[in-house]
């Protein structure tokens, strides 16, 4: 992923920044807890083709 295109890039939803998983190919918004995929080095930054991230406190079971 070109460092410069990082630099540019926001969250369609709130605006806000984008962290890059490397591993998961997806640009992450801890804001919205919105991961939007990348697809053949192209970030896919429609909020209807994101995946919502699981919050880790939800799947703890006491």
């Amino acid at each position: 992923m070109d460092a410069r295109l990082l630099d540019i890039l926001v969250c369609p939803v709130c605006k806000g920044p984008l962290e890059y998983d490397k591993k998961a190919q997806e640009m992450i918004c801890k804001g919205d807890r919105l991961a939007f995929p990348i697809r053949d080095g192209i970030p896919i930054m429609w909020a209807d083709e994101a995946r919502t991230l699981q919050d880790p406190l939800q799947d703890k079971v006491d």
